[in-house]
């Protein structure tokens, strides 16, 4: 059984859904160097334009698998290296959709948080207890955490463990919609495509900047974002889309 199935429900959007239903869809080394190396290939073909990160209907992702870390020296958990897996799934240049049904935890949050966009099903959970083993979050849980829903919010989850509905997680501002389970696949598939329509370059560097932009000061970020738009001046994109505007008619970016 193949752990990571790709499909591409319309053009120019992909979707990475995790199959390991047998563990949960738990995230072991494995998983996530093939997850690295897809997101790789789609990152250099120009022809994606926005990506999906799906998992079962029951379970997003369940975590790290725990029967890889039994044993574990701290110079195994060093060489297994997952905190460079995670930068480069961070790292991502296009837009990184999560769609998530049912259970999204420890490291299965963590993934999701490592997207630019979470959707969730009504009957999702999203949970980090990896203070009930003893340990913290690895996989940037600590960090982005605090930065989608303030010290507070994050101290009670983090110190917990407790999981949190779909429902709380977007009144804390942690995922963008919630809706029913049934609706969750067609509504990510709805966003990618009203992403992957608009001009390519745009949203790229609309991402940098944003993503950049907001551990730096203020006076950075806008600097960053007035670089951005002055760049985007040359773009066969602005031109195309400053046409079409004035033309009445839908643009037809090329990502030049």
């Amino acid at each position: 059984m193949q752990d990571l199935l790709i499909d591409q429900p319309v053009d120019g959007v992909v979707r990475l859904r995790i199959n390991r239903p047998e563990a949960r869809n738990s995230l072991s080394v494995q998983l996530r160097r093939k997850i690295v190396a897809e997101l790789a290939r789609l990152d250099a073909d120009k022809k994606v334009r926005a990506v999906i990160l799906a998992g079962g209907e029951r379970v997003f992702a369940a975590g790290a698998d725990i029967s890889e870390l039994k044993g574990t020296s701290p110079i195994g958990m060093m060489q297994r290296a997952t905190n460079l897996m995670w930068a480069a799934i961070a790292g991502f240049s296009k837009p990184l959709i999560a769609a998530v049904r049912g259970a999204a935890f420890g490291g299965g949050f963590e993934l999701a948080m490592s997207a630019d966009i979470i959707v969730a099903g009504s009957k999702s959970r999203f949970a980090l207890p990896e203070v009930t083993l003893g340990l913290i979050p690895g996989g940037g849980g600590t960090q982005r955490l605090i930065r989608l829903a303030g010290k507070h919010v994050a101290m009670d989850i983090l110190m917990s463990g407790r999981v949190l509905s779909g429902e709380e997680a977007l009144g804390f501002g942690i995922v963008s919609r919630c809706v029913e389970d049934a609706e969750i696949e067609d509504l990510a598939v709805e966003l990618a495509t009203t992403i992957a329509a608009k001009a390519p370059l745009a949203i790229q560097l609309a991402k940098e900047a944003a993503l950049l932009g907001a551990d730096a000061p203020l006076a950075t970020g806008l600097a960053l974002e007035t670089r951005a738009i002055q760049v985007l001046f040359d773009s066969d994109d602005m031109d195309e889309g400053t046409a079409a505007f004035f033309e009445k008619r839908p643009p037809k970016f090329t990502g030049r």
